[in-house]
């Protein structure tokens, strides 16, 4: 594992979401009833990017919504929970020490329950 800092804790709105652009890889960092998770900046079905959507709980689950065509993705797995969307998005360990985000930009994007603090 290689953890990265991404950005610091306090810029990212609490029950939202910031974008984050790195060389290879644009990534979602969204903060969720006290929880935080890092997940591909990008929908799976509309390349539109998910840090524009919203945050809330479906299920029992965090979720992140497309804003564009509302397909929901579980901010723990990546996994779609709604259509159009069939194909889920990478997700991706989170480790937050202090004010900074880190992030694993290197995991394979399929770790389950990938949030952590």
């Amino acid at each position: 594992m290689a953890f990265e800092r991404v950005c610091g804790l306090s810029d990212v709105p609490e029950n939202g979401a910031l974008r984050v652009e790195l060389a290879d890889l644009d990534v979602a960092v969204v903060r969720y009833e006290g929880e935080v998770y890092a997940v591909q900046d990008v929908c799976s079905h509309a390349e539109v990017p998910l840090s524009e959507g919203d945050v809330e709980t479906f299920d029992g689950a965090p979720i992140i919504e497309c804003w564009l065509h509302g397909s929901c993705f579980d901010l723990r797995t990546g996994e779609p929970t709604n259509l159009p969307a069939t194909e889920p998005v990478d997700v991706y360990p989170v480790r937050v020490q202090g004010d900074d985000v880190l992030v694993d930009t290197e995991s394979d994007g399929r770790l389950p329950l990938a949030s952590g603090n």
